[in-house]
């Protein structure tokens, strides 16, 4: 049932029934520590439910129980995989008002977003890597007439999936699809900032089929349970999406322990470069502003440098300014809202600290850059534009994460193309042009996973999504990630 007014939205959610326990070798069970902590509503302060504080013990409880349902997963037909999981992805759908309300609660996140968005996507997701994997062939090497040389894949193992707070559901399902697709099992590690959809949906999988121990959801902080997932010696892949420093902390930890494989999709500072032989001010603007703006700015391929050619800047950020005008923060339980808080009080204070720096290193905030709603004890901010941003600033090399837009002026194409790679970080980029061979030559140079061409942030399940740099390695969708999730063998015959 569509549930379409704020009224019935806010309805619903005061009978929501909230569950905040781990789910271990299919049930929901607390801490083995008995530890709890609070899950808080960005939108107002309030306390949502109670969450289990997983650790150590809690992470080899759940690989334990892994480890045990291995096998029988491993060695079940790609085709019955396939089957379940197409099921747990109808149940994703069917329960999609349930989970987008838990994901707005949780985050945030606009409930159009999170209904008409983020569940769908995650479903499709789980869909296309559950339609795939009956597809995913091995290989006949070539050699000589009396041997036959078989090179197949096969699951990793125990895979450790942590998530980050933006993208809740849908960073999950990155992982899930392919990993479970594939034969392996996972334990699925939610940021503790978001753990409700995670643990709802194993419930989920296990209704559609999937063997207990196939997937466990271990919530807690990440210097204990993450770690712990980390360390793990019988935990063969960590695949983790988040910010650079943790990401570096899992290489760490695989050092320490196992030499497990990790995977990680980290931070960005994406550049949108805007030449002045663009061909539609306005279609940039638009791509712009929902670049930087969408999901209040918290989105790992932001497009939070806007690079962009002297000759048209002002009517650019005029442009950009407008729409950000027109995104005023409100309750995310209204349809009507298309801007809700960010996640918490740490990650609002970070954003000001930001805005601050960025003025006294000498940036002009043109729009916005204050904390607004404050009666409703929410941490809503206003979309910001900085002009007079220069590539050293820090406001333009380090991922804020918020919506916080970095003008920076420049001269011709060579020089962006210099600034748009002036960074650590290597997600994503865009550019802007009417010239085919200014695109060309800027798709080739531009140090980024994704280039984008007269657009900005698209993407579909065929195409891999990843970054260069300390941006991270390895990718999410398509067939590639199919591949991170399995290790390849040789057999040889002799006949």
């Amino acid at each position: 049932m569509n549930i379409a007014s704020n009224q019935d939205w806010h309805q619903r959610a005061k009978g929501l029934s909230i569950e905040g326990r781990a789910y271990i070798d299919g049930e929901y069970v607390g801490a083995a520590s008995g530890e709890i902590f609070a899950c808080i509503n960005p939108a107002n302060g309030r306390h949502i439910v109670d969450i289990a504080s997983g650790d150590a013990e809690d992470i080899d409880r759940a690989v334990k129980s892994a480890r045990r349902a291995f096998d029988g997963w491993a060695r079940m037909g790609a085709m019955d995989r396939k089957r379940i999981l197409l099921k747990f992805s109808e149940l994703i759908l069917a329960n999609k008002d349930e989970l987008g309300l838990l994901e707005t609660l949780n985050v945030g996140k606009p409930i159009t977003n999170s209904t008409g968005g983020d569940i769908p996507s995650a479903a499709n997701c789980i869909a296309w890597n559950a339609e795939a994997v009956d597809k995913f062939y091995g290989e006949v090497a070539p050699g000589a007439s009396d041997m036959t040389t078989l090179v197949v894949r096969e699951p990793l193992g125990i895979v450790g999936a942590v998530v980050p707070w933006n993208y809740p559901l849908s960073m999950a399902a990155w992982k899930l699809g392919p990993a479970l697709a594939t034969g392996n099992c996972v334990i699925l590690k939610p940021a503790e900032q978001s753990p409700l959809t995670a643990i709802r949906i194993a419930a989920l999988a296990t209704e559609a089929g999937i063997p207990k121990g196939v997937l466990n959801v271990v919530p807690g902080f990440g210097e204990k349970a993450g770690r712990a997932l980390g360390l793990h010696p019988d935990v063969d892949c960590v695949t983790f999406t988040g910010s650079t420093e943790v990401g570096k902390l899992f290489l760490t930890y695989s050092g320490m322990s196992n030499a497990k494989r990790v995977s990680l999709e980290l931070g960005g500072k994406s550049p949108q470069i805007v030449l002045a032989d663009c061909a539609s001010l306005d279609d940039a603007a638009k791509a712009v502003a929902a670049g930087i703006f969408s999901n209040a700015g918290q989105i790992c391929n932001a497009g939070s440098r806007l690079i962009v050619e002297d000759k048209i800047k002002g009517d650019l950020i005029e442009r950009v300014v407008a729409i950000a005008k027109d995104l005023v923060p409100g309750d995310p339980l209204n349809p009507a809202t298309r801007l809700g808080p960010v996640v918490d009080s740490t990650q609002l204070q970070r954003i000001l600290q930001y805005i601050d720096i960025g003025q006294k290193e000498g940036a002009r905030v043109v729009t916005g850059g204050a904390q607004v709603l404050q009666d409703t004890n929410g941490f809503f901010i206003q979309p910001t534009v900085f002009d007079n941003v220069a590539s050293p600033m820090r406001i333009a090399q380090e991922e804020i994460f918020g919506p916080v837009l970095s003008a920076i002026t420049v001269s011709d194409f060579d020089q962006a193309l210099q600034v748009a790679n002036d960074t650590i970080y290597g997600l994503a980029a865009s550019i802007w042009t009417n010239d085919l061979r200014k695109a060309h030559r800027a798709a080739k140079a531009l140090r980024a996973g994704v280039v984008w061409v007269n657009c900005f942030d698209k993407g579909s399940m065929s195409a891999p999504f990843g970054g260069f740099k300390q941006s991270g390695f390895g990718r999410d969708k398509s067939l590639h990630a199919l591949e991170k999730y399995t290790d390849l063998k040789s057999v040889w015959i002799s006949h």
